[in-house]
């Protein structure tokens, strides 16, 4: 059995250290691509907000279905506005209040709210609960794209700082 408390309090530790990345990152490098043809660090970070955010804002609103045609459209509405994709601090904040905001709404849904099935966007089938570990394992893989760009510019992420700081205390 899954716990939904288990659920978002390991989605709001991922958040906290998707937080750390976009703080830790030089501001002036925001527009660093690992690579000419991948999103940009910056674009990653909103990337990771706006995904988090509207699709937690679509499941809440008892949207099932988000392989419709429609659900594009809706999503696009529920993008966060910050000027020019956002500075370190508006992303930074953005991504804290994000998580603040949702996360005592999801807790607050009784357990039917996530037993209901729902329509994933490739089609399959799903839970609401499993589109909530869906959402919290899409920022992980983006977070990981974050470390990287981190790594590349020699900064240690904040994972590995915890380990190694662990490691050195015994």
């Amino acid at each position: 059995m899954v716990r939904l408390e288990h659920v978002l309090d390991s989605w709001n530790k991922v958040r906290q250290d998707t937080v750390s990345a976009v703080e830790d990152f030089p501001a002036a490098e925001f527009d660093f691509r690992p690579a000419a043809d991948v999103q940009s660090f910056r674009e990653v970070a909103r990337h990771i907000l706006n995904a988090g955010h509207g699709l937690t804002a679509l499941m809440l609103d008892g949207v099932l279905d988000f392989a419709a045609p429609s659900y594009r459209e809706q999503l696009k509405s529920l993008v966060i506005p910050l000027p020019e994709g956002g500075t370190q601090a508006e992303l930074a904040a953005a991504l804290r209040q994000s998580i603040a905001e949702r996360l005592p709404q999801l807790a607050a849904q009784p357990p039917e709210f996530y037993d209901a099935m729902m329509t994933r966007m490739d089609g399959v089938q799903l839970t609401r609960l499993e589109m909530l570990l869906t959402i919290k394992e899409h920022e992980l893989v983006h977070r990981a794209q974050l470390f990287l760009c981190m790594r590349m510019k020699g900064i240690v992420p904040v994972t590995t700082r915890r380990r190694l700081a662990r490691a050195a205390s015994k």
